[in-house]
């Protein structure tokens, strides 16, 4: 009998839902904090820890918002992308495709250049350091207008050849993905992948949206649309990516119970789900955690934990020849289990 923990440890995977600024864990906040003389409302690590427990997506965001405050130099973006990238190491994972929020950042007055230099400081390095490519994907925050994602976009001009995607994050509830219809096309224009948060909080219509108003490549989440089986079926038959990520489903309430994920529900219907960690600073788990804490509660079975790493290279943003590379590692790993 395969040892599933072991046989998660040991696969290659690739990441395709983190926000990068989810990863500042407690200690680096306070750490920052002290580094650039930011005010925060807490005196100890143990109330930093307090504060990052909630049980919906505002009173989440509204915490990951002022974490975001203690960041404030390319060294600061810089170690907290390595650090992620250090964990992603330790779980094995050897692609990434992270998310940032410039407008974060440049709303509370840096310049964009900052959070985007500092990351990829790190995302460059990745490959020598941590044997890990990388794809880098600048949300917009959906609780602005679609004038303010328009200037994030034309902010990223210069960088435009070192971005892979843009995506659509922060509260989903009254803000459908029609609100942006205009600036995802004008990113389309520009050769970017484009993916979007949807039927996470947000009703089926959402991915419908996504998928004919935006046209994005992939979605994030997902899991609404199970309530809609043309919509499952369109999604199958698509061949659509569905960037899946079930601690944070179970911390914001998406889900009472993780024995509820319908993880398992979506590999029997034929969708091509992935495991991914979002906000594991704040959702209580990193790749392999998702991993198996998924599979310990809905019973995923050794040749779904493969299936699971070989989507989410094939719903990556890599090429068929370097996602070939990922699959042959994982059928060596599984030749030897």
């Amino acid at each position: 009998m395969t040892d599933i923990n072991a046989l998660i440890a040991a696969l290659p995977k690739a990441e395709l839902h983190l926000h990068l600024e989810g990863s500042l864990e407690p200690e680096q906040l306070m750490l920052f904090a002290e580094r650039n003389n930011v005010d925060i409302p807490f005196k100890t690590l143990d109330e930093v820890k307090a504060a990052y427990n909630f049980n919906n997506l505002q009173d989440f965001l509204d915490i990951y918002y002022q974490g975001m405050s203690v960041l404030q130099t390319e060294a600061d973006f810089h170690d907290l992308t390595d650090a992620y990238l250090q964990r992603c190491a330790d779980d094995n994972v050897r692609h990434v495709e992270v998310f940032f929020d410039p407008q974060g950042h440049t709303d509370r007055g840096l310049p964009f250049s900052t959070p985007i230099n500092g990351i990829l400081s790190a995302l460059d390095a990745a490959k020598d350091k941590y044997g890990i490519t990388y794809k880098l994907i600048m949300c917009f925050l959906r609780h602005l207008s679609e004038d303010a994602a328009f200037e994030t976009l034309a902010q990223a001009e210069p960088y435009m050849d070192r971005i892979h995607g843009v995506g659509l994050d922060s509260s989903e509830v009254g803000h459908p993905p029609s609100k942006f219809q205009n600036v995802f096309a004008a990113a389309r224009t520009k050769g970017l992948k484009l993916v979007a948060h949807a039927g996470e909080e947000g009703p089926p219509e959402y991915v419908y949206e996504a998928l004919d108003l935006l046209k994005i490549d992939r979605i994030d989440h997902g899991n609404r649309l199970l309530e809609d089986p043309a919509l499952i079926a369109r999604v199958k038959d698509a061949g659509l990516t569905l960037t899946v990520c079930p601690l944070s489903n179970l911390s914001l309430c998406v889900i009472d119970d993780l024995k509820d994920h319908p993880m398992k529900r979506m590999l029997d219907l034929g969708l091509r789900a992935t495991m991914n960690s979002d906000d594991p600073a704040y959702f209580g788990g990193y790749v392999n955690q998702n991993y198996r804490e998924t599979a310990a509660a809905v019973g995923l079975t050794a040749d779904e934990i493969v299936t699971l790493a070989k989507n989410s290279f094939t719903g990556s943003f890599l090429s068929e020849a370097e996602q070939a590379v990922h699959l042959a590692e994982i059928d060596r790993v599984v030749s030897q289990t």
